[in-house]
């Protein structure tokens, strides 16, 4: 075992783990955070997608000792202590950019970053920053047409 104390949605957590424990598994069955979504498992549809230090990253294939004193956002974390869903959530809501909703999560946590680097991204830019989330429902029009409508504070709440 191995001690880790890690930020999550800014609480911090000390915690003895298995050296072996994805950041994933941490998330969903240590700390009860079960928004990231186990998909692939191998890094490659962006289901598991969470924000360490503020830059995205697949929690499939880390390790949770690798985020020693790290700090990181889930998909719990992107909504005001009050409840109140982000911009981005609303938009997400609004423009009807999920249906099963699997994948939600991680385009959600990967879209933060985006807004969070560039305030008026291009179409394009949306599309290329999404790339590695993947959705099998929705034909990914909807998720972009969300982004974009986040970006120009058309929809929903106050924050990205």
């Amino acid at each position: 075992m191995t001690a880790v104390t890690i930020t999550v949605n800014g609480k911090a957590y000390k915690r003895e783990v298995e050296p072996r424990l994805s950041m994933a598994d941490f998330l969903r069955d240590e700390l009860g955070l079960t928004g990231t979504t186990l998909g692939c498992e191998q890094g490659v549809c962006g289901a598991c997608t969470v924000l360490v230090d503020g830059r995205p990253m697949r929690s499939c294939i880390r390790l949770a000792v690798q985020l020693d004193g790290r700090e990181v956002t889930t998909v719990e974390g992107l909504e005001s202590p009050d409840g109140e869903l982000s911009r981005l959530q609303a938009a997400f809501w609004e423009n009807h950019a999920m249906q099963c909703g699997f994948c939600t999560a991680g385009f959600l946590v990967t879209a933060t970053a985006l807004l969070n680097e560039m305030s008026d991204p291009t179409e394009g830019q949306v599309r290329e920053y999404l790339q590695g989330n993947i959705c099998r429902c929705t034909g990914y029009q909807n998720i972009v047409n969300a982004v974009l409508a986040a970006a120009n504070g058309k929809k929903g709440g106050t924050n990205a």
